[in-house]
Order: C-alpha cells, then structure tokens, then sequence
C-alpha cells in the first residue's frame, strides 16, 4: 500500500480529509514538535483508525506532506506518484497524481 493509499484510507474511514485532521490535530497543539505516538495515540482513539493508518496520518502532521522519494516511480506495492502527498481529499486530487 503506497503511502498515499493510507491517507485514501483515513479519509474514507473517518469522513475528514487529511488536512482537515492536520488542522484538527494543530488546535489540540499537535505539530512538528510533537511526539510521533502521542500523535498515533490521539489519532487512534480520536478517529478510530489502526496503527498503521494512524501512523502514516502522524507522520504527515509531525514532519508535513514530504515523504522518501524511495518508492517514487517504483513498481513495487509501496510505490507512491510523488514525493509530495496530497491532503485535500482524494476526490480533489488532479488525474497526474
């Protein structure tokens, strides 16, 4: 599952878009200084959703929307379009992404 897929997931799982956890996860004073499973633990009973899901959404509201470019333009299972990942719903995201 690409890192993107995650994300896909969370959104369909809780109805919210990744930004839109972004945000809430700023106004209970989560961000770049937070620690990683603090934000996993907030995640998990806030929303409902499994450890992996809630660790890929910590990683975009701990270190932002930039991932490895590792598996960019790979066609292995983890494979993602772009390094930059898309959080404003995956019925907005252009066709090229």
């Amino acid at each position: 599952m690409s890192f993107q897929a995650y994300l896909d997931a969370v959104e369909t799982k809780t109805g919210l878009t990744p930004r839109q956890i972004v945000d809430a996860a700023a106004e209970q004073g989560f961000g770049p200084d937070s620690k990683t499973m603090a934000v996993v633990g907030w995640l998990k009973e806030t929303y409902g959703i499994g450890h992996g899901h809630a660790q890929a959404m910590a990683h975009v509201i701990v270190k932002g929307d930039r991932i490895s470019s590792k598996h960019v333009g790979t066609d292995g299972t983890h494979r993602d379009a772009s390094d930059r990942l898309w959080l404003d719903g995956k019925d907005a995201r252009p066709a090229d992404g």
